[in-house]
């Protein structure tokens, strides 16, 4: 096995930093972890905001990536749950300062998945943040600053079919965590999904278990009668993978009294609205390992690959880019830019 890897560093925040790829040491996996060799990583808009903006970022060069899939190459000590030789997944996390850009990671192998023989490693690695997003928010317990909504998982007992009868509105329905929130809603039974996205997604979101999918160019102060249009059952719950300010607004004076909502940014609710308190408001911050969070983290990991042999998560449309972990800075320009329904995946081992 190689005793070398080529890494992805970011030698500082912008404007002035700059991608350059640099030679280190391929580490040894602990007692509880693994070694698994990359040979996917997805890009997400994270890795552009982290890039431009510098956010959470203590130490300079550093590597930025969040998903990952590859194949176990070593175990450390105590470990049963993989061999090696096992295809697994995994998010990258800040606990353990765990970064996907790179040839080799060594993982907690509580937070692996392993992959099911029908799906390939490239679209294995389009699942880990995008899945833990969606589930954190919708099942995590009710904290602050970053929570969830504290709902029953659905691959848990008692939670498969639980919420028949509930309307639930996703804003961003194509986006990775649109498109998983999606899937987990069918599996905890909302009767009726509702998501915005553009048309000629509409087929896809629907495959997946949306009931009804609006035009993402609906103005925002039409989405409560085209909500009312296909269902007079109330919203209950609306999750904005979105962060626009008229649009968010629009989806809490949607919700029922009582009702919750989740926001993967920022907060552009009108403050006079949030004051009369007769709606929950949450940010997800998505780590599956940050302590706050591990409980239902360590929940996913150990069901989620009976999930993906099942066909209820499936990965998301890709594009693999040339060159490596080389064709990440340029891959990130196009995220940042705009895309629809596809992630950008790299083969770290093909770097030149």
């Amino acid at each position: 096995m190689a005793k070398q890897q080529k890494v992805l560093l970011l030698t500082g925040p912008a404007p002035d930093g700059k991608f350059v790829i640099e030679s280190r040491d391929v580490p040894h996996p602990g007692p509880g972890y693994i070694l698994v060799e990359v040979r996917a990583a997805a890009l997400n808009p994270v890795d552009w905001i982290l890039r431009d903006m510098g956010l959470w970022i203590k130490e300079w060069p550093t590597i930025l990536g969040t998903d990952a899939a590859g194949v176990v190459v070593e175990l450390g000590e105590g470990v049963s749950n993989v061999a090696v030789g096992d295809r697994v997944m995994y998010m990258g996390t800040m606990v353990d300062k765990l970064t996907t850009f790179q040839q080799y990671n060594a993982v907690k192998a509580d937070f692996v998945a392993k992959i099911p023989d029908s799906m390939t490693l490239e679209q294995a690695s389009t699942i880990p943040l995008t899945v833990a997003t969606a589930a954190l928010g919708l099942y995590d317990k009710r904290q602050q600053p970053d929570g969830g909504l504290g709902l029953t998982p659905p691959w848990t007992e008692g939670g498969r079919g639980k919420y028949s009868g509930q309307s639930i509105f996703i804003a961003g329905g194509a986006t990775g965590v649109g498109q998983h929130t999606i899937e987990l809603a069918k599996m905890s039974g909302f009767s009726h999904i509702i998501a915005t996205a553009s048309l000629h997604n509409e087929a896809y979101l629907k495959s997946l278990g949306a009931t009804h999918v609006l035009d993402r160019k609906l103005a925002a102060s039409a989405i409560a009668d085209a909500v009312k249009a296909v269902t007079d059952t109330p919203v209950t719950v609306a999750y904005d993978a979105v962060s626009d300010p008229a649009l968010q607004n629009a989806m809490y004076d949607l919700l029922a009294p009582g009702g919750c909502l989740l926001r993967v940014g920022p907060s552009m609710i009108d403050p006079a609205k949030l004051e009369k308190g007769d709606k929950y408001v949450a940010h997800v911050f998505a780590d599956v390992q940050l302590p706050a969070q591990i409980e239902v983290g360590r929940s996913l990991y150990a069901k989620l690959p009976e999930m993906l042999a099942a066909g209820d998560i499936k990965p998301t449309k890709l594009e693999v880019l040339p060159d490596g972990l080389a064709g990440v800075p340029a891959g990130l320009d196009r995220l940042k830019a705009g895309v629809s329904a596809v992630k950008f995946v790299v083969r770290p081992q093909e770097t030149p």
